[in-house]
């Protein structure tokens, strides 16, 4: 993203906690290290960072072949590293990609996710797909 400036801004380690953690039922686990969070739903993992880490990258659940299309368009977005590379997309914070973009992504993870939890649990977080 550019400013007026000319300068790019990047997303931080905190507005992509923040944008994680906004989800109904969204909590923050270390399960790996101290130095990976690990945002699940319902103990289902639907985005993973290392916070602290330069440059600052976020790996999401994707559809196969939106996934695809994805890495194929954006040089920020590849194969989810250490991760199903056909499920999973890593993306580099580098100011390539919208907050916005980034966020729309975490939250299309997390909706794959959700999706595929019991009814039961889907209808406690008040989730609602797509129409």
């Amino acid at each position: 993203m550019t400013t007026g400036a000319g300068t790019i801004t990047r997303m931080d380690s905190d507005t992509l906690r923040d944008c994680c953690l906004a989800f109904a039922g969204a909590v923050e686990e270390f399960p790996f290290n101290a130095e990976t969070s690990v945002f699940k739903v319902a103990g289902k993992m639907f985005a993973l960072s290392a916070l602290d880490r330069e440059p600052l990258a976020v790996s999401v659940k994707c559809d196969p072949g939106l996934a695809i299309a994805l890495r194929a368009s954006y040089d920020a977005i590849r194969p989810g590293y250490h991760l199903n590379k056909r499920h999973w997309n890593t993306i580099t914070l580098d100011g390539s990609l919208d907050d916005r973009m980034v966020c729309d992504l975490i939250e299309d993870s997390y909706d794959l996710v959700v999706s595929a939890l019991p009814k039961r649990t889907r209808r406690a977080l008040r989730w609602q797909p797509e129409m």
